[in-house]
């Protein structure tokens, strides 16, 4: 079966960028390059009714069509895996998901993943909104960063706990440790943010098909030469913290992605979700749950040195 048909229209503005591979990647954001030109090798992309090829050129006037394919379903079988479990009732489960961890299964991630733990655990009582591949998620987090992350167990929890995201009623601290000193004691980065225009498996700020991005920060410790933060999303983007932290110069310690500098003792991006809070589905109460930070964080403030900054003043949210 085939998802209906997308025509892209190819203006003056745009003939700059004259192969056809080029031209959708920039046009279709939320897919990846390597994607586009697999819909291109196998027959789902035409130009002015014609067959086209990555190397293909266009110019204004043209019309290029994408039938888009269903994607493929991975089954996701349950696995035995120890869960971290802060919190479960039969709506939500609140589970501390260690860093390295991919969420749900995807290519060459099938297994190991917290969607496989949950299944295991929870049985069939998962909501199935998001399909097999994702039963439960209403939200993630990425594999390197560790954390609290909630999942809904029936399809009204979902609905109702996605409202809450949508709203940006929804509870999400983090800590992390960046590069350099912040300047600022506390502050808000508001930056849109949306698919690298080359980098396609990366985010970036950007105007141009990008969605708003809101963070509010506030400094906790100085180190020689990292800084110690509280991080507060008030949206959800793909990488957000990661991605506004290096927008001002001051990427998380360890991001594989955002950063150039690799740090001995860290695998991944310092980086921890530490508090979740949400109204209950069902009974309408908020609620709030917070973790320690985990070991590999621990221990890597433990290898730095603290230092004073004139002006500072450490406090929490």
């Amino acid at each position: 079966m085939m998802k209906d048909m997308q025509i892209i229209g190819i203006t003056a503005e745009e003939t700059d960028t004259v192969r056809v591979d080029k031209a959708l990647a920039n046009r279709l954001s939320d897919m990846s390059r390597s994607y586009i030109g697999k819909l291109i090798d196998d027959g789902y992309v035409t130009i002015n009714g014609g067959q086209a090829v990555r190397s293909a050129t266009i110019k204004s006037g043209d019309y290029i069509e994408v039938t888009l394919p269903e994607p493929v379903s991975l089954e996701a079988e349950p696995e035995d895996i120890p869960l971290d479990i802060v919190y479960e009732d039969s709506a939500v489960i609140v589970v501390n998901k260690p860093q390295g961890m991919v969420v749900h299964p995807a290519a060459g991630n099938n297994s190991g993943t917290l969607v496989n733990a949950l299944l295991y655990h929870c049985g069939a009582s998962l909501s199935g909104i998001n399909g097999v591949q994702r039963p439960g998620i209403v939200h993630r987090i990425d594999k390197g960063t560790s954390g609290l992350l909630m999942v809904a167990k029936t399809d009204e929890a979902h609905r109702r706990l996605a409202e809450q995201i949508k709203a940006h009623s929804f509870t999400r601290e983090y800590e992390a440790v960046v590069l350099g000193h912040v300047k600022n004691m506390s502050g808000t980065i508001n930056a849109p943010i949306g698919r690298h225009k080359i980098k396609r498996k990366q985010m970036a700020v950007t105007d141009i098909n990008s969605k708003p991005a809101v963070t509010h920060y506030k400094v906790l410790n100085y180190y020689d030469g990292y800084t110690h933060m509280r991080l507060r999303l008030e949206t959800g983007r793909t990488h957000q913290i990661r991605v506004h932290m290096a927008y001002i110069g001051h990427p998380v310690a360890g991001d594989p992605v955002y950063s150039k500098k690799k740090i001995a003792g860290l695998e991944y991006q310092c980086l921890h979700a530490k508090k979740i809070g949400f109204i209950h589905p069902t009974s309408g109460e908020y609620m709030e749950f917070e973790t320690a930070l985990p070991e590999y964080f621990t221990n890597f403030l433990k290898s730095l040195r603290r230092v004073y900054v004139e002006g500072e003043n450490p406090a929490y949210f």
